[in-house]
């Protein structure tokens, strides 16, 4: 019916149906049978190598009973299969942990890879819109490994040419969706590959108990809580400010003591000063004695402790000018933390005019100026606006505790967060479950990290400062 027309007549056709468009189909051509059969083939043997490279350990584990039985017989394979398993299941119920590291970890990363990952990645791609249906075929990132944890799989995935991290980082719940899990954070192994995590489960529900005070002083990271993956979550509060943003019943009072716990030994040394600002006399007042004459609680006489340390400050940069660049702590110039408990009555709702702009002007050279010459500012706020914390920028490390909407977290923790997974407005409010948990964003890091800071009770607090006094009379 149709004839073939030289491209430039084509624009000159006319249909003589009404209504109908002109409608040109390519020409279908055959492949022949041995070319389809060669390409099946190929891609079967291909496939198999693929397999065997990626997977040695568990195809030698199939293939060996096989092989066995071919050789020898059913009742050699019998017995070399039940031998190992006779070792194996002794060694999961005696020593669990090295177990999961050599094996559990392993076998089920590949059962996560069959099972939920590999045979879910082409709708899931194509749903979220991170995968392509183009002329016929599927254009997907290419899902390379998992490995699993005792909380978490990690699947590592090479992304298509020209996507961007924000193309998935604004997906996260498509994909946690998609795999069923309850959430995703996505974080960049290098370029053109992402680590995407997918929690099994929850290792921070369980709340912690305080931290036991050590008997070696430090100033280096004091040990505060617990990170997700299991390893201890130790702050870094000398060479750094921190600033802990979280509504009403976060769990901030829980980092503020822990960190104070941790540093207890170095201040009965003597290489550290703890100064508290406590407006609410709420919270620093139960640890009092801690802070000896260096705690304020009425405005004014918050005002003149900052001045103070800002005078430290300024001598102490006098004095190192030329000499060092950074602080180390002795007895002479120790290192002084200023802890205020809620920042935002003194920078923002105080009704006072002067005494806002004192406070304000000597947190703002504090968190510029003081880290190099060893003070440094721990704050905890519950309204982290703009224009409630003008100075939240010039903290370098932050920590979010649950907040009450989702633009808060990234006024925490910076442009981004939350789409790499730190969705501190979904942290349950119930105290027994979401109390002390949160995500840190470090200065050396862009990528959150979630933790739970121990829960330090008034017992605990009281105990702390019925010892201090004890030890420093002795």
């Amino acid at each position: 019916m149709f004839k073939k027309l030289p491209g430039d007549e084509a624009r000159n056709l006319v249909s003589t149906t009404p209504d109908t468009a002109v409608v040109f189909r390519p020409a279908v051509v055959q492949t022949p049978a041995v070319i389809t059969i060669v390409i099946f083939v190929w891609r079967l043997l291909a496939g198999l190598v693929r397999l065997v490279w990626r997977y040695p350990i568990a195809v030698a584990l199939l293939a060996a009973p096989v092989v066995l039985t071919w050789l020898y017989g059913w009742r050699v394979t019998l017995a070399a299969v039940t031998f190992p398993f006779s070792v194996l299941i002794p060694w999961a119920l005696f020593d669990r942990p090295t177990f999961n590291t050599w094996i559990g970890w392993r076998l089920l990363a590949w059962w996560r890879l069959v099972w939920v990952y590999r045979r879910h990645w082409q709708p899931v791609m194509i749903v979220s819109g991170l995968g392509r249906h183009l002329r016929g075929r599927d254009c997907l990132p290419r899902l390379l490994k998992v490995t699993c944890t005792s909380w978490a799989d990690v699947v590592t995935v090479r992304m298509l040419s020209g996507q961007a991290v924000k193309d998935w980082a604004d997906r996260t719940e498509h994909l946690a969706h998609g795999f069923g899990a309850v959430s995703c954070r996505v974080t960049v192994a290098r370029a053109g590959r992402l680590l995407l995590t997918f929690p099994r489960c929850d290792p921070l529900a369980v709340p912690l108990s305080a931290v036991s005070v050590s008997e070696t002083p430090s100033v280096g990271p004091v040990e505060v809580g617990a990170q997700e993956n299991g390893q201890p979550w130790r702050l870094k509060v000398h060479g750094t400010h921190v600033l802990v943003a979280g509504a009403t019943g976060a769990g901030k009072g829980s980092v503020i003591w822990s960190a104070v716990r941790g540093l207890l030994p170095a201040v009965r040394a003597g290489l550290v000063e703890l100064w508290a600002l406590d407006p609410k006399l709420m919270e620093l007042s139960y640890g009092r004695a801690i802070f000896g004459d260096r705690y304020a609680a009425d405005p004014k006489e918050c005002a003149d402790l900052l001045d103070e340390a800002v005078s430290v400050m300024q001598e102490r940069a006098a004095r190192f000018a030329g000499v060092q660049r950074s602080h180390i702590p002795t007895v002479d110039d120790p290192f002084v933390l200023v802890i205020v408990d809620e920042v935002a009555f003194l920078t923002a709702y105080q009704s006072d005019k002067g005494l806002r702009q004192r406070i304000t002007a000597a947190l703002a050279t504090l968190t510029t100026q003081g880290r190099a010459v060893g003070i440094g500012v721990l704050a905890a706020l519950q309204d982290p606006r703009k224009e409630v914390m003008n100075i939240r920028n010039l903290f370098p490390d932050k920590i979010a505790l649950r907040l009450d909407e989702s633009e808060q977290v990234d006024m925490v923790l910076g442009d981004g967060a939350r789409d790499r997974g730190a969705l501190a407005d979904h942290i349950s409010p119930i105290p027994e479950q979401g109390a002390g948990v949160g995500y840190v964003r470090l200065e050396t890091s862009p990528d959150p990290i979630r933790v739970r800071a121990a829960y330090v009770s008034d017992a605990d607090i009281r105990d702390m400062a019925r010892d201090f006094v004890r030890g420093e009379a002795a």
